[in-house]
């Protein structure tokens, strides 16, 4: 059973490799980051996994995969064990799964990955779902806004703040009905992929009793909405 779940933000920029550039102005993010999920791996270290892709998919913990399609050859391990070879076709919510895992210590990480379009409903369903699983600890990647004040000219919206505000609300006050609240084709138009994963924590904390929440980081340097979080089961 799930008594422990970390909320990160999901982008390329986590791994150092991959931004050489902007190794400093992203330390903050990915500071927060790898202390949370090792704050996450001392609960449990055989994780599951939620992110937001393409389609509806499971990503187990035997794939092996890289970053070489972000342009730098970073392999990754699903778990200590891996031999699947998914160079090719892992997508990045489960690529940065891996390499948090790495970076956690933790043993495995099983990937469910959830359409961006999903429907509160379906995400209620997973997180159900997911609240009756072996594992102890829930990691949930996904970005905010990307259209906060400090993205580029003509790009930014003025309703990225009041959205973000209401997730990082709920993320510190583990408000699993704020969460659920937040509406899905807004979401769309603010380019805010995580809506998807965080209600299906919303799902999972709602059917299994009350939570605790801890803010660990929210802002918007690059005009991306990243919220870092831990919630704990009471």
């Amino acid at each position: 059973m799930i008594t422990c779940a970390v909320v990160v933000p999901s982008p390329p920029l986590l791994v150092p490799a991959l931004v050489p550039g902007a190794v400093e102005r992203s330390a903050a993010v990915r500071d927060a980051t790898v202390s949370v999920v090792r704050a996450l791996a001392q609960v449990g270290r055989r994780w599951v996994a939620v992110g937001v892709a393409a389609a509806r998919q499971t990503v187990r913990p035997s794939a092996r995969g890289s970053f070489g399609g972000f342009g730098v050859d970073v392999p990754v391990a699903l778990s200590d064990s891996a031999t699947e070879d998914r160079r090719r076709s892992m997508p990045l919510p489960a690529l940065l799964a891996g390499w948090l895992r790495e970076q956690a210590g933790a043993e495995s990480v099983r990937v469910e990955l959830v359409d961006a379009g999903a429907s509160v409903e379906d995400c209620v369903a997973l997180g159900e779902q997911l609240a009756r699983s072996d594992e102890t600890a829930l990691l949930v990647l996904g970005d905010g806004s990307t259209r906060h004040a400090s993205a580029p000219p003509g790009w930014a919206d003025p309703r990225a703040e009041p959205f973000d505000t209401v997730v990082r609300t709920a993320l510190a006050e583990a408000d699993d009905e704020a969460l659920l609240s937040l509406d899905p084709e807004l979401a769309v138009e603010l380019q805010a992929e995580g809506r998807a994963a965080w209600q299906v924590l919303a799902g999972l904390a709602r059917s299994t009793g009350d939570w605790s929440g801890e803010l660990w980081y929210s802002d918007a340097p690059f005009g991306v909405a990243y919220h870092v979080a831990k919630w704990t089961r009471s």
